[in-house]
């Protein structure tokens, strides 16, 4: 396997030149032989503005055609990719550029009642030299075309002798955690390290040139980059990505397009499932999915089977540290493995649940998920304590909890700080929501702890019901009671239309938790 991303992609391009490699929103559409004259044109003029081998290059900005180029040119001339999630606001994008000392930002222009320049303002780094605007530039920016325009002055030959002396460890990208425990840190992987992982994930998925890729996740998440964009494209597949997540226009260009590939969070099947203009589309070109993120009950799995068409259907676990990667389950998997598990380690690599000593529990028991292999992160950029921290005689320390099976599976109960304590028990919150998703009411619930007199601290839950369902909070908690152990059992119930999640589909439980504790509670409350 070629171990460079613009060594892999260029033999990509050499084999596919007249396939189709990128379909836009907007019906632009680049043939892999296009592309692959456009990345190294975009190299070009990254080399023009002085972007030298191992420099960091920022892209803050949804999901496009001119972000699958940035990323390339990026990756072509050695440099060090950081993406910057389109949610946040100026001090926050301020913070990473700054931290990770950037020298040039690729924006979006006018995004989601903002524009993005305007938006970073006083909270621009001294040392960022250049911020290109993408789409939607205002008069002032520096526009997509006119920092093309800069290659004319730099030879073709010069890009491509950069791109050739990239090397497999050399820094791919520097991707920045969520900072919901603190600031945010940047995880540094390679290029060697990252392609072993997108290999695997392809194999299990079963991609294949003949496939069109919908990228609904964000590109600022390795879901939607790692295991997106970059992922389809080395498999040599249509790439069509999707800038804001809406059902019905999803549905559309699904059955306009014959859409094969589309993985997502629960939440975005959830929404297919139960939107009511489903019949209308044509969703029979849909084959292969891969889902994780939260609780899933076997009922969606079945219903994602059934009614949505999937073939092959995958759950797994990864971070952020991990390349995106530590398991994955098999495509013939049944329905309560997928739904339960994250499936096994991938190929070389070890995964451990450990007490608080360090000692790996029996299978069954609950510890800490630590993780050993390839697909480990190099480090957090420029910090070694808390590279230390996380990373112990080559283990990587992931902050979950994890059961592994007698078949070596791995069930995530819940993140360490997410756990609660009730009268002495430790209450795993994905543990009882995994359990609650199989009322039949439920569609989706997040469960945290909230404070206690008596028992310190007790469950709450928020509970979104499926369309026409009804439920009251007492109904559900004698439900709860007969389905597990009494401690855990949640005392507040509160139903809401939806649940807030990030970009990435995952529920910001920090969000529930702090309006649990602001509002006082009552049992059952509704």
């Amino acid at each position: 396997m070629t171990s460079t991303v613009p060594q892999a992609f260029a033999d990509v391009a050499q084999r596919h030149a007249r396939r189709t490699a990128l379909i836009g929103e907007d019906g632009q559409t680049l043939s892999y032989g296009e592309l692959d004259q456009l990345r190294l044109h975009a190299a070009r003029a990254l080399i023009a503005l002085g972007v030298r081998h191992g420099d960091r290059v920022a892209v803050w900005a949804p999901n496009g055609v001119e972000w699958v180029v940035a990323g390339l040119a990026i990756h072509s001339v050695g440099a060090v990719l950081v993406p910057i999630n389109t949610r946040m606001r100026g001090q926050e994008a301020g913070y990473i550029l700054q931290r990770s000392g950037a020298r040039v930002l690729f924006c979006a222009g006018r995004f989601l009642g903002s524009h993005y320049p305007t938006l970073l303002g006083a909270h621009r780094p001294a040392g960022l030299e250049a911020i290109v605007v993408l789409r939607d530039a205002a008069p002032g920016d520096l526009a997509w075309t006119d920092f093309l325009a800069r290659a004319a002055g730099v030879p073709a030959e010069t890009a491509r002798q950069r791109a050739q002396a990239v090397q497999p460890t050399d820094r791919m990208d520097i991707m920045f955690t969520s900072g919901t425990t603190g600031l945010p840190k940047g995880v540094v992987t390679t290029h060697g390290q990252n392609l072993r992982v997108i290999a695997e994930w392809s194999r299990r998925m079963g991609m294949a040139p003949e496939d069109r890729y919908l990228v609904v996740n964000p590109f600022f998440h390795v879901f939607g980059y790692k295991v997106g964009w970059l992922g389809g494209l080395l498999a040599g597949c249509a790439v069509l990505p999707h800038a804001v997540f809406d059902a019905r226009a999803v549905m559309d260009r699904i059955a306009r397009q014959r859409i094969s590939v589309l993985p997502g969070p629960p939440t975005l099947f959830i929404s297919l499932l139960n939107d009511p203009d489903r019949p209308k589309f044509d969703l029979s070109s849909l084959r292969s999915t891969i889902t994780g993120a939260a609780a899933i009950a076997p009922s969606l799995i079945e219903r994602m089977r059934a009614e949505l068409g999937f073939k092959v259907l995958l759950t797994g676990y990864g971070l952020t540290e991990s390349c995106g990667i530590v398991s994955l389950c098999d495509p013939d998997d049944d329905a309560q493995t997928i739904a339960t598990t994250c499936g096994r380690p991938i190929p070389d690599t070890e995964v451990r649940c450990v007490n608080e000593a360090g000692e790996p529990v029996a299978p069954g028991e609950a510890g800490e998920v630590i993780v050993r292999g390839y697909n480990v992160m190099q480090g957090y950029f420029d910090d070694p304590k808390a590279t230390a921290e996380t990373i112990r005689d080559g283990w990587l320390h992931t902050g979950d909890v994890g059961v592994l099976d007698e078949r070596g599976y791995l069930r995530i109960t819940d993140r360490l700080k997410d756990m609660y304590i009730t009268g002495g028990f430790n209450c795993y919150p994905a543990e009882i929501e995994r359990m609650m998703a199989a009322h039949p009411a439920i569609a989706q619930t997040a469960v945290v702890g909230v404070p206690d007199e008596r028992l310190g601290e007790v469950g709450k839950v928020y509970v979104v019901l499926r369309p026409g369902a009804r439920l009251d909070g007492w109904e559900l908690i004698t439900w709860c009671r007969e389905q597990m152990a009494n401690y855990k059992v949640p005392r507040h119930v509160e139903f809401v239309d939806t649940l807030p999640t990030n970009p990435a589909g995952k529920v910001m439980k920090f969000q529930l938790r702090d309006a649990a504790r602001a509002a006082p509670q009552k049992e059952a409350a509704q």
